[in-house]
């Protein structure tokens, strides 16, 4: 399966933690979707282990993507998501958090039209109101982040907690499509026993997040 790293750079701003996001062109992979910086491994990213190899395409991807300079060991390992199985293209992708190494942006222009920095909960509401386009994980990884009441907060439940690992598998809800990871009693078969709910609706605007024993 391809490898990809992505990072969440962070900053605090007047009421709360700030990510920076791009705009991917139009074209390309995530056309048009709103993503934080990142792509997947090179040949030149190899190293001893899979996590050292992800970080080394963390750092070279944000560099060339953004011209910021972060430090592989400064990067704290957020999660890793394996897509659905079923799909056509799988690409698994460490999920990075880094505090804002300072410095200016300098966009690729192949890589990137537009960059902001925003609160997640600010833009999870204007991806509900149909603004911007953002795929699952960066979705639920600003869900994650609204949360915290800084960057330090942010970046100091992963150090405590872990990564956390989305295995992740496409289901038809009454109303649509549905994201599923292990924590879901329906994860191995829809219909299964059990309460237990992990799971995002993509079925419609607002996407909408349970996550329940």
């Amino acid at each position: 399966m391809p490898v990809a790293a992505t990072v969440v750079i962070l900053r605090d701003g007047v009421s709360g933690p700030e990510v920076l996001m791009i705009e991917r062109p139009d074209r390309g992979s995530f056309a048009g979707a709103w993503v934080f910086p990142g792509g997947k491994v090179d040949p030149g990213d190899a190293r001893r282990t899979a996590e050292e190899t992800a970080r080394a395409a963390a750092v070279r991807e944000t560099r060339e993507e953004t011209g910021l300079r972060v430090a592989a060991e400064d990067l704290v390992l957020f999660a890793l998501w394996d897509p659905p199985p079923d799909r056509p293209l799988r690409i698994r992708t460490w999920f990075f958090l880094v505090a804002h190494p300072g410095g200016r942006l300098a966009l690729a222009a192949d890589e990137a039209v537009d960059a902001v920095w925003a609160r997640p909960a600010d833009l999870l509401e204007r991806h509900a109101r149909g603004e911007l386009r953002l795929y699952p994980p960066t979705w639920v990884t600003l869900h994650e982040l609204a949360e915290r009441q800084d960057a330090a907060d942010a970046l100091a439940v992963p150090r405590i907690s872990g990564p956390r690992h989305y295995e992740s598998v496409a289901r038809t809800g009454p109303d649509g499509s549905l994201l599923l990871w292990r924590e879901d009693a329906e994860y191995d078969a829809a219909g299964a026993a059990g309460t237990a709910r992990h799971r995002l609706d993509v079925s419609h605007l607002p996407w909408v997040y349970t996550r329940a024993d």
